[in-house]
């Protein structure tokens, strides 16, 4: 999982971080909210609709299905 800080963090995401889910394990715990799974299976990317943070697959990524 890799995070960059911009004015919105995005974290990128490689096959082994998921699912995906926020808040992250990187984020401190002062900023917690309720855990939210995001769905990436479709464009590639999910915005937490608590904090605002936006997670995308890193480039490459395969996505395995059942």
């Amino acid at each position: 999982m890799t995070t960059s800080n911009t004015a919105n963090n995005v974290v990128e995401l490689q096959a082994k971080d998921l699912p995906a889910y926020c808040p992250n394990p990187a984020m401190p715990l002062w900023s917690s909210h309720p855990r939210v799974f995001l769905d990436l299976s479709h464009s590639g990317s999910a915005t937490c609709s608590y904090c605002g943070t936006q997670y995308k697959l890193a480039p490459g990524t395969v996505l395995k299905g059942h």
